[in-house]
């Protein structure tokens, strides 16, 4: 019996930051100590993954949802048994034996509440698409549902035809519309799906003016360039940041709700060295040593969509048994043979204006002496998203080619 994984989402101008201070107003404070206790972990789990999807895929776009991901995983590790449940929490960075398995499980449950509750924009959960013959374990279902409010659809796998219809059907309708035509073809008309997904809407605090976009010179690298139309804005009070110990500068740009993104343009060709440096200390630096700059702001409108197997991937992130097929997930439905045929997570990116109204003047009227920053995004830049209250990296996301 095979269980096919997959993680969907959609980042439509979104952000989030990660910074020690934050806490939600008003949010039950045995909530926020409990997740807190989680953070540290889903942040490393996440930079170390951009790390090594980056470093194993140069010259090519990454965009990943870590928190997407480290809760699928961790909700697969309720129906997990033996030496794959042990390793699932090991490649998440959580040891048993310093905190126990239902505070990891409660502490997921409470950022997914956060998450939802402190941002209308943001939608997320996990369903299970299982052939009719099957059945979930009660235990597994009643955990999952509590921590991670799975839900439960009887498919026909037998007919495929139909059973894509219908997931493809549940995803467009949870992601407003945006997600279609996600499954088209499956290697076994004998499985069980799992399906998480992400959806994030955002719109701009200080949105772009749409009449300011202009085609201009993307350089992917110093052979080849392509031709992006290129959002403009000005403004007399964007957080930027020049680093002087890595070679980078940086930007923050905060979104109406409780979501801020970092855009990082390393210098010409230290992209790798500035991945390789992410970690919740960088982070909280820059965060720290933001000043208010007047500054004219370029940055590409395109949209883009990543797919990855993960079976590989999970090998060196301590998930052997996935790789080996040695995986034991009796826990899951009665069939004990249960096996994991794909882990795959897509992801998808639009970047544009997100104006509310269209053509709405943005920026400051200037003297003529007046002699502000520039920064253009005219080659290979990250973009790092995080929630403020959660610390969750709700996208971790590396350009090198807009189009």
């Amino acid at each position: 019996m095979l269980l096919t994984f997959y993680a969907c989402l959609l980042w439509l101008s979104c952000s989030g930051l990660w910074t020690i201070q934050a806490k939600e107003p008003n949010a039950d404070e045995s909530i926020v100590s409990n997740h807190r206790i989680l953070a540290p972990s889903n942040t490393d789990f996440a930079l170390d993954l951009f790390n090594y999807l980056v470093a194993s895929a140069p010259g090519k776009n990454v965009l990943i949802s870590p928190v997407s991901i480290s809760m699928a995983l961790a909700m697969l590790s309720l129906g997990a048994r033996g030496h794959t449940r042990a390793q699932l929490f090991q490649s998440l960075g959580f040891n048993l034996t310093q905190i126990p398995e239902a505070e990891i499980h409660q502490g997921f449950r409470n950022v997914h509440r956060l998450l939802r509750e402190s941002d209308d924009s943001l939608e997320m959960g996990n369903t299970v698409f299982l052939n009719q013959s099957l059945e979930l374990l009660e235990s597994f279902s009643a955990d999952a549902k509590r921590y991670y409010e799975l839900d439960a659809l009887a498919t026909d796998f037998q007919d495929w035809a139909g059973a894509s219809r219908q997931i493809n059907e549940y995803i467009k309708n949870k992601t407003q519309g945006e997600i279609t035509d996600f499954f088209l073809e499956l290697d076994s008309p004998d499985t069980l799906i799992l399906v998480n997904y992400i959806f994030f809407r955002g719109m701009w605090a200080q949105p772009f003016d749409q009449g300011s976009t202009r085609e201009q010179n993307f350089y992917v690298n110093e052979t080849t360039l392509v031709r992006v139309p290129m959002m403009m804005f000005q403004w007399n009070e964007i957080k930027y940041f020049k680093d002087q110990q890595l070679p980078c500068e940086l930007v923050q740009l905060d979104y109406v709700g409780n979501s801020t993104a970092f855009f990082i343009l390393p210098h010409p060709g230290e992209t790798g060295v500035i991945v390789a440096a992410l970690s919740r200390d960088t982070i909280q630096r820059w965060s720290d040593s933001m000043t208010i700059s007047e500054m004219d702001l370029y940055i590409p409108k395109f949209s883009m969509s990543e797919a990855y197997d993960f079976r590989g991937l999970l090998k060196n992130i301590s998930l052997a048994d996935l790789l080996t097929h040695q995986e034991n997930f009796s826990g899951i439905t009665q069939e004990t043979q249960l096996k994991l045929s794909k882990v795959v997570h897509k992801a998808m990116l639009q970047l544009d204006e997100n104006s509310v109204q269209a053509a709405a003047p943005t920026g400051v009227t200037r003297k003529a002496e007046s002699e502000p920053l520039t920064m253009h995004f005219n080659r290979t830049f990250i973009i790092m998203i995080f929630d403020k209250y959660t610390w969750s990296s709700l996208f971790l996301v590396k350009v090198v080619n807009p189009t």
